[in-house]
């Protein structure tokens, strides 16, 4: 249980990845939670409504709801914090256009609902792609970090920086508002931790997310954490495990693929190359599970 108050809290894309999780993470920590998604959830523990968030009327509605109880009325201030993680989550499940189209129509539409519905609690799924994904040799430094310059390479990654930035832009129109953006590495679920060790000898296999990952229970504790974070405005945290996906140490790695590329600080065998220090120590959030944990032969 949460040592904070339980709070109401709307979970747009309750059936994602991401958003399984979340609302595991939220309801074990004794939150209400309404889910939103294309699709019925395949759950029966939370609320939940239907609603394609590339609507606006459907969007505003679905955050306005609280339940049967209101009879289809919307109303002001129905929950305390909304959890955006509705999206496509990958470039080219669809087209290239679809991708980015869906994903901005929808994070527009939630934040513009939330504005006229009175909502100023929005924790936000953004991306490590905003930093540049796929990674190559323009690199800035190593380890990124929040401050690193941000880069769309590809549809999905622009998407997700230009979400950010009306995520700001809206939170500086707004005092009251506060957007907790979490730019989640590449969520992984217990299951895929067993191709790990096929690609244990490969620099190159996972080299265009700088060889991270975060697992998915940690995602759910990410969401939770960051319903209670302080300031108002616009923060982001990069959410990230405790190691790479490599059995290879970090400065090896770099070596190997960045000899160039500017390092900040010193390297060890545990330095993440996408930094988790931002969320550690603003958020409390620390990643509990490990791939190493789930094969045998582990680092």
């Amino acid at each position: 249980m949460s040592p904070h108050k339980p709070l109401r809290v709307a979970v747009t894309g309750c059936n994602g990845k991401v958003g399984v999780h979340a609302v595991d993470a939220l309801l074990a920590a004794g939150h209400e939670v309404v889910g939103i998604d294309r699709q019925p959830p395949g759950r029966t523990d939370i609320t939940s409504i239907v609603a394609d968030l590339t609507d606006y009327g459907q969007t505003f509605d679905a955050l306005g709801s609280i339940g049967w109880d209101i009879l289809g009325d919307t109303t002001d201030h129905a929950f305390d914090v909304v959890v955006h993680l509705a999206a496509i989550p990958h470039p080219r499940m669809f087209s290239n256009a679809e991708t980015f189209t869906n994903n901005v129509t929808a994070a527009y539409n939630v934040f513009e609902a939330c504005r006229r519905l009175g909502l100023r609690d929005i924790v936000l799924a953004s991306s490590e792609t905003v930093l540049g994904v796929p990674f190559d040799d323009a690199i800035t430094y190593l380890p990124l970090d929040e401050h690193s310059p941000r880069r769309g390479r590809n549809a999905y990654g622009l998407s997700k920086l230009l979400i950010e930035q009306i995520a700001e832009e809206y939170a500086k129109n707004d005092p009251d508002l506060r957007v907790t953006a979490l730019r989640l590495s590449y969520v992984q679920n217990v299951e895929e931790y067993a191709e790990y060790p096929d690609f244990a000898d490969d620099l190159d296999y996972r080299i265009w997310d700088l060889w991270s990952y975060i697992d998915g229970r940690d995602t759910g504790t990410a969401v939770e954490k960051a319903l209670h974070s302080q300031p108002r405005g616009f923060e982001t945290f990069l959410i990230v495990a405790d190691d790479t996906a490599m059995p290879t140490p970090a400065p090896d790695l770099v070596e190997a693929r960045f000899p160039n590329g500017p390092v900040k600080g010193e390297l060890d065998d545990r330095t993440l190359l996408l930094s988790n220090q931002a969320a550690k120590q603003r958020l409390g959030f620390h990643p509990q599970h490990s791939w190493c944990d789930h094969v045998p032969t582990g680092h």
